[in-house]
């Protein structure tokens, strides 16, 4: 945590430092001029700004994961270990415990989750109707 305050600090820092080039060295050139309590207002906000990115960005950084499951109720996946009630499946690339009320699925077929116990995803053959377009 200190260390992302140190380089948030830096980094306004040079940020604000380019601006000011550009306002100090840059305008000028093109005919602009802009007078010093601008150029203060811009540094207040640019500050502002970068602080409220860090404060928010901060909290996210802070926030722990959810545990338990992700609604994957409806999903549609493939049996990676055959289900002979309990086996696994694949899901939006991650594997799960599933188990199957139908008996026996085998590995390679199409499955779609109807509901969970624990960590162990409830499952059913996909019908050829609703199969996985390829």
């Amino acid at each position: 945590m200190r260390g992302r305050l140190i380089i948030a600090v830096i980094t306004t820092l040079l940020d604000e430092t380019i601006i000011i080039v550009l306002i100090l060295w840059g305008l000028p050139r093109l005919g602009i001029t802009l007078p010093v309590p601008a150029l203060v207002v811009i540094g207040i906000l640019w500050t502002g700004f970068a602080v409220l990115l860090y404060v928010s960005g901060s909290k996210v950084l802070r926030k722990k994961p959810v545990p338990g499951l992700t609604n994957l109720i409806g999903f549609k996946g493939k049996v990676v270990k055959p289900i002979s009630p309990e086996g696994m499946i694949k899901v939006n690339g991650e594997l799960w415990a599933a188990r199957s009320a139908e008996g026996v699925i085998k590995s390679g077929e199409e499955v779609i989750v109807e509901g969970q116990d624990g960590l162990i995803l409830l499952v059913r053959k996909v019908l050829p109707k609703e199969s996985i377009p390829m």
